[in-house]
């Protein structure tokens, strides 16, 4: 019965610390489209100069081509109220004459393969503009152990906020995983430059509250990863 009491409790505050963001119904789509190298050019200039025929259809919040940590990939996300809304978005490209013969029929030979993920944001974050347009981005990756953010969250907001606190980076939006590999957290980061972020890396690396932040988040990750990104033109943000 003790066990049972505590699996219970467990999953009370899996549901308190994950329950708000899912109820409201508000999801994030990470796209991600892995172009043939020699398309890449010809796919950029395809999306520039039709990507108003899909975003008539639904909220873009970005869209990046992977400059580092990948290549020949451009990185996207959208924003959804509901996965009805998603179907109905989806269902409603399907039958737009202009989306088919304009874009998606010229888009998709370019293309080798293609993956998404839904994701939410962490109760604690919300999605942030940088202060000002340029710079790059860089889609960190953090493979949890399971449980969700009650069991990982405390930690890993004490680990983001000493960044961001300090002034070492601005987070554009903490996204964890509901569709996809589960147990993931995704933190969206802008710096002003790639020497900036290295920069920035190397001092925060010798500040004693980030290492103490991040050592305390690191004993419930298993594996990281990041891309370095530049914002496309079209970028809503950039």
């Amino acid at each position: 019965r003790h066990d049972l009491r505590k699996i219970q409790r467990e999953f009370t505050r899996a549901w308190i610390s994950t329950g708000p963001q899912q109820q409201h119904g508000t999801f994030y789509e990470f796209r991600t489209y892995y172009i043939q190298p020699h398309l890449n050019a010809a796919f950029l200039k395809l999306t520039t100069e039709k990507i108003h025929l899909r975003t008539a259809h639904s909220e873009l919040i970005g869209y990046w081509s992977v400059e580092y940590g990948g290549l020949n990939q451009v990185f996207h996300i959208w924003k959804y109220d509901s996965y009805a809304q998603r179907a109905s978005v989806r269902a409603a490209l399907a039958q737009d004459p202009n989306w088919i013969e304009q874009y998606i029929s010229k888009a998709m030979p370019m293309l080798s393969s293609q993956d998404n993920e839904v994701t939410y944001l962490v109760p604690w974050s919300k999605v942030q503009k940088p202060p000002k347009d340029g710079g790059v981005f860089e889609l960190a990756t953090f493979q949890m152990k399971s449980g969700g953010p009650a069991v990982w969250g405390k930690t890993f907001q004490a680990a983001v906020g000493t960044h961001t606190g300090s002034g070492y980076a601005h987070a554009v939006g903490v996204f964890h995983s509901e569709f996809g590999l589960l147990n993931q957290v995704h933190v969206l980061w802008w710096y002003e430059s790639a020497d900036q972020r290295a920069a920035t890396r190397h001092t925060s690396h010798e500040d004693a509250r980030v290492v103490a932040a991040v050592r305390e988040s690191a004993a419930y990750l298993l594996s990281q990863k990041s891309k370095l990104m530049f914002p496309c033109a079209f970028s809503p943000i950039k």
